[in-house]
């Protein structure tokens, strides 16, 4: 079982990392490109949070579990959505096709362990 505490501190630390990140989306340019990166970083933070969240997913009561898989999914095709929107359809960059994927990684292994769960 993961220590509540050092769970905490990850949380903690990790959303300092986001204000950071968010501060720094607004020395972009005022450009197509800047404005691009800047409409996405709510997604991009929202996919880490996400990320991060399935793997404590196993923490949830087990009725809770199913629900939770589901909204994580959900939440992972909204962001990804946007992402697209955000760089009207392009073809997303390498680093952002890798947190989708990672993401999508991360639900498909905490589905495999849910399901083995149940028997």
């Amino acid at each position: 079982m993961v220590d509540p505490d050092a769970s905490a501190l990850t949380w903690v630390a990790l959303l300092g990392q986001w204000v950071d990140f968010a501060r720094s989306a607004l020395a972009l340019p005022d450009d197509a490109d800047g404005r691009a990166w800047r409409s996405a970083v709510p997604d991009i933070i929202g996919l880490q949070a996400v990320t991060l969240a399935l793997g404590q997913v196993g923490q949830l009561p087990a009725d809770e579990r199913a629900l939770g898989l589901d909204r994580a999914r959900l939440l992972i095709e909204q962001h990804s959505r946007r992402l697209a929107a955000a760089f009207d359809e392009k073809p997303l960059h390498p680093r952002l096709e890798e947190l989708i994927a990672d993401a999508s990684r991360t639900l498909a292994g905490a589905e495999k362990r849910h399901a083995s769960s149940l028997g």
